[in-house]
């Protein structure tokens, strides 16, 4: 059996994989990326190196990593940080990481925490409240897991996502923009959010067929104090159902009528013949504002 070795590079972390270390770890454990949970292994451990480094780990945070597939952005941040939880939704990968951990960094291997399970059904306080989050999430499913590691971590204070490019994009965009919507909204609802790089197809096995970004979010104090982000979300996704359409318009079948619309989007001082792609969280949260003093006073 052959045992993937340290990469030889000179950087800050050693003994990062390979390519060929990823497709001989696949080969051995018979575990090929699949389709179903949108696999993209990354195979180049100066992209593991970058990702770290825009991180900016301290050396103390409890991390969280969601689909760690065959482990190479594992081993980088377990050399950073002083715990990392894994969570990964196959049961094959998730058997196999603690055994390529504890080749490689026998020393961390107390440091890693496997969990087998799916993102998107993590419960509130769920982890052992972890402070980071970093991850090269599935395509299909990175705005939901995002959003709703944030919903129910609020231990998490920041964190570096690897995402679609175009979906690293709209994660970032500012209101006015054409691509502004509802993850550019909700996103903000409680995170500073920019985008900090592009990540080239080569780097992954299977290849995808377009880059990826490379997304940092910085948690800061959600925008109302007073209404639930379910309130204000659901603004929001009203907003948005029909984006042509102004926001009286939008959101009349929401609230009940274009008059009634048209009056809670008044009293929130916010034009009805405006666009919610022109509009920010905090616009939305005064309309989501209004809308529950609106629907007190009947």
């Amino acid at each position: 059996m052959t045992h993937p070795t340290p990469d030889g590079a000179d950087g800050a972390l050693p003994g990062l994989l390979s390519a060929a270390d990823v497709r001989r770890l696949a080969q051995e454990f018979d575990m090929w990326p699949t389709k179903r949970w949108g696999q993209n292994f990354v195979i180049d451990p100066n992209t593991i190196r970058r990702i770290v480094d825009l991180a900016d780990l301290a050396g103390d945070e409890h991390v969280l990593e969601v689909g760690p597939g065959l482990g190479s952005l594992t081993l980088g941040l377990l050399d950073k940080a002083e715990h990392v939880t894994a969570v990964e939704i196959d049961p094959k990968l998730a058997a196999q990481l603690p055994e390529t951990v504890g080749r490689m960094r026998p020393e961390k291997a107390s440091s890693l925490t496997v969990v087998r399970d799916d993102a998107l059904r993590l419960k509130p306080g769920a982890l052992g409240g972890p402070s980071v989050l970093v991850a090269n999430l599935p395509y299909n499913v990175a705005v939901p897991v995002v959003l709703h590691l944030l919903e129910v971590l609020p231990s998490l204070t920041k964190g570096l996502v690897m995402v679609q490019d175009e979906v690293a994009d709209r994660l970032a965009a500012a209101p006015g923009s054409k691509i502004y919507g509802v993850p550019s909204a909700k996103i903000a609802w409680d995170t500073e959010t920019r985008k900090v790089g592009v990540v080239g197809k080569k780097v992954f096995w299977p290849e995808p067929r377009i880059s990826s970004g490379l997304v940092r979010f910085d948690r800061g104090k959600p925008a109302s104090q007073e209404l639930t982000r379910q309130e204000v979300f659901a603004v929001v996704d009203a907003a948005f159902a029909q984006r042509r359409k102004t926001l009286r318009a939008a959101l009349s079948g929401f609230i009940g009528s274009g008059t009634l619309a048209e009056q809670v989007l008044r009293s929130a001082d916010v034009d009805p013949q405006a666009r919610g792609e022109t509009l920010n969280i905090h616009d939305f949260t005064r309309i989501a504002a209004a809308l529950r003093s609106a629907s007190e006073q009947v």
